[in-house]
């Protein structure tokens, strides 16, 4: 077969596949009128962790299972969309990491709505103004998002997912070469991720901090002597041009994400369980309270400790381990550590990204 006869195999598979997208469409209206009829939740995030699993075992190449899930994931949100758009809000303004995260999780065709604060986004989700919020909790770079987790502390909302999502910084400016550029914008985690490469390459620039990356993309829009740093997402909407690419100091830098809802998320095999502790200032306590984790098998995956801020020195410690509260390994463990430690709250069990 020639280049032609390749194209028109290929043309003949799109008009197979358009076809075929809506007729799937076309079954999910009618799963969405009878969800309706029989008040069920139109959303049910461990049906669609099935289908994509399912479909990465059934695969057989050459698509990698990241780009099928890539793609089902925007076929599932535009299906649900049909039914009834997602109402899911995100720390923003439109163009953050965070707003690339909550799209990688539920597909471009869900309802996004921006909020100014990470508090903001927990407090949409309680008062059930958005089924799902997305908040970063923790960079690999800079650690902890300490506003998060104060934030889980006395939150009602509970997490149903997490995601990983690589930041690759891109400096965006109008300038046409660096020495134009007097001004590098960013918030102050993208300006901490690139210290090293401003030190070597804009060192006479000052810096400036802004409320997001996608602020400062903004900011950069009209002004040739300011870059920013910044998402290629964030350069495309603002309209900014990219004059390097990847500039983060660690290759690696990538930043966790948290899913908040309301609904508690069922056993899928693959879980992981968030909780926080309180306990007595006592030799050998934090021993005993992990103990319990130890004897049954359970993998630690994080620890971290925050202060209160309601009395001096009290703490609470946030651990997370591989594991579902419904299952009897886990939930044994649970009871043990509720013995030992002052307060327990249990933040949720959902799959591991």
């Amino acid at each position: 077969m020639n280049l032609d006869d390749w194209r028109s195999r290929i043309n003949n598979l799109d008009h197979e596949i358009l076809a075929l997208l809506n007729q799937r469409a076309d079954a999910a209206l009618h799963i969405g009128e009878l969800k309706r009829q029989q008040d069920l939740p139109y959303f049910v995030p461990e049906r669609e962790a099935q289908v994509l699993d399912r479909l990465v075992t059934l695969n057989r190449g050459p698509l990698p299972a990241d780009a099928l899930r890539a793609i089902w994931r925007e076929v599932l949100s535009a299906s649900l969309a049909l039914e009834n758009p997602l109402p899911v809000v995100y720390l923003g303004p439109p163009a953050t990491y965070t707003h690339q995260a909550a799209r990688a999780r539920f597909g471009s065709s869900a309802a996004f709505r921006p909020m100014r604060t990470i508090a903001e986004v927990f407090d949409e989700v309680e008062r059930g103004r958005a089924e799902y919020g997305v908040v970063p909790v923790e960079n690999s770079t800079e650690g902890p998002v300490n506003v998060t987790l104060d934030r889980l502390i006395d939150s009602d909302a509970v997490i149903t997912g997490e995601m990983t999502l690589e930041i690759t910084h891109h400096l965006l400016s109008r300038a046409g070469e660096l020495g134009e550029v007097k001004k590098v914008c960013s918030h102050p985690q993208g300006l901490a991720q690139c210290r090293q490469w401003l030190a070597a390459h804009l060192p006479d620039a000052a810096t400036e901090e802004t409320s997001s990356t996608a602020a400062a993309a903004e900011r950069a829009k009209d002004d040739p002597t300011v870059a920013a740093i910044a998402s290629e997402m964030a350069g495309r909407m603002y309209e900014v041009p990219t004059l390097r690419r990847r500039i983060e100091d660690n290759p690696y830098n990538s930043t966790r994400f948290l899913v908040l809802g309301r609904r508690p998320m069922p056993v899928t095999g693959r879980d992981k369980t968030s909780i926080l502790f309180s306990m007595k200032n006592e030799p050998g306590v934090l021993f005993s309270i992990l103990q319990p984790f130890a004897e049954r098998g359970l993998n630690l995956t994080k620890i971290e400790s925050r202060p209160t801020k309601r009395r001096p020195w009290e703490y609470v410690n946030f651990v997370d381990f591989e594991g579902h509260r419904d299952t009897e390994a886990v939930d044994g463990a649970l009871a043990a550590v509720r013995e030992r430690c002052q307060f327990l709250k249990i933040l949720g069990s959902y799959p591991a990204a």
